[in-house]
């Protein structure tokens, strides 16, 4: 192994003593040679004792850590994480699962691979990086995907062109490493089925890392009128529906995201009357639906994608809530989110307590959601915590 080596600043090794998976760039004393963008580089203290290695990139965030020890960085060392993440999913009954075969096998620094998403779609997995170095290592990891996957896995998507740090400079494409030919598209979850579109749609092609608050908000649909604002791909519409509300109205600004919907609807419910779709702006839906609903959902996109617009996106949960919680029946039920990683718990927590106060209902906090298992928060990497979710009783 002839990596090159970056050298820390004194005491700046402290943070990667804890195990943290990210080296920023004013931690950097000095590089020796010159390493291309997301090149493999070994770290080392001030007192040249070897600390861990990494994909260096050009940014704040100057190298993600790939592994603590000193080992070679190949396609048997990319094997070994995706088998210990496939067993995981496996354990959790997420794999091979009757009913469903939608699930995240690698959720970046919770699976230690810092910079990689991997979701798979029935026999479709969708591969996202989110750094140079993964970018790099595509053709490795797709190669490790399928030897860990076998059969179960006939097509390798992978999907970066709007991922990956724009300094990078990577010209990356989108386009299938493996397959692409006769691919259906549909994916199954908890026994629902879902279109998902991972050429064109958001992120991989579906949000996973609401299965577990969708299974949830199936317990509360019952004889219930529900709201599924931001719906998307009309997922939480989906298990209302099958949870016997009385009725289910999808909105979403995105016409394409209408379609999408109505899609799924009818695939899992062909022709029941109980589901309308609009193609609107969220607040000014919320501004005059009235209050003919006890059950809402508020599943925005990221309000806060930087700290420097926290303030503003704050505003916005407030705002979106208190129109919600003024609006909902008594005795409704309010699904509210915020999947804004710069956004604390405890501050999404003060913005809806804000909107309520400001109703002067009467307001309480049946659960509190976050991410599912297969989206593994690493000890060491409390910002991986990214989905903050409250279950909300109005009365």
């Amino acid at each position: 192994m002839l990596y090159k080596q970056v050298h820390l600043n004194p005491k700046k090794e402290e943070s990667l003593k804890r195990f943290h998976p990210w080296v920023f760039s004013g931690a950097i004393h000095h590089i020796d040679g010159r390493p291309e963008e997301g090149e493999v580089v070994e770290i080392y203290d001030s007192q040249k004792n070897f600390i861990a290695l990494g994909h260096c990139q050009i940014g704040s965030i100057a190298v993600r850590i790939l592994s603590f020890q000193q080992e070679e960085i190949n396609k048997d060392f990319w094997k070994k994480r995706l088998q210990t993440a496939y067993r995981m999913r496996t354990q959790l009954g997420l794999a091979d699962k009757p009913g469903n075969n939608t699930y995240r096998l690698i959720h970046g620094e919770g699976d230690n691979m810092s910079g990689l998403i991997v979701d798979i779609y029935a026999n479709t997995a969708v591969m996202q990086a989110h750094s140079p170095g993964m970018h790099v290592a595509r053709y490795e990891l797709a190669e490790a995907l399928k030897e860990t996957l076998g059969d179960s896995i006939e097509n390798i998507y992978y999907k970066s062109e709007g991922t990956l740090p724009y300094k990078a400079d990577l010209e990356a494409e989108n386009g299938y490493l493996l397959g692409g030919e006769n691919v259906s598209g549909i994916a199954q979850e908890n026994g629902l089925q879902f279109r998902v579109d991972w050429v064109k749609g958001q992120k991989t092609g579906f949000f996973v890392d609401q299965r577990d608050n969708r299974s949830l908000l199936e317990k509360y649909a019952k004889d219930r009128t529900a709201l599924n604002m931001f719906c998307y791909t009309g997922g939480f519409s989906a298990y209302a529906l099958r949870g016997n509300a009385k009725l289910v109205h999808s909105v979403d600004s995105s016409s394409k995201a209408i379609a999408l919907t109505d899609e799924n609807i009818a695939l899992n419910f062909p022709g029941d009357p109980r589901h309308q779709s609009f193609a609107d702006d969220a607040f000014r839906y919320l501004e005059r639906m009235g209050d003919r609903y006890d059950l809402i959902i508020l599943d925005p996109p990221a309000f806060a994608k930087h700290r420097k617009v926290l303030k503003n996106a704050l505003q916005g949960y407030k705002k979106l809530n208190a129109a919600a919680i003024e609006k909902i029946k008594p005795g409704g039920i309010i699904f509210t989110f915020s999947c804004s990683q710069v956004v604390s718990k405890e501050d999404f927590r003060l913005a809806v307590f804000s909107a309520a106060a400001q109703t002067g209902r009467n307001v309480k906090i049946l659960h509190q959601l976050t991410q599912p298992a297969d989206h593994p928060i690493n000890i060491y990497h409390p910002e991986g915590e990214y989905i903050k979710g409250l279950v909300l009783s109005v009365d």
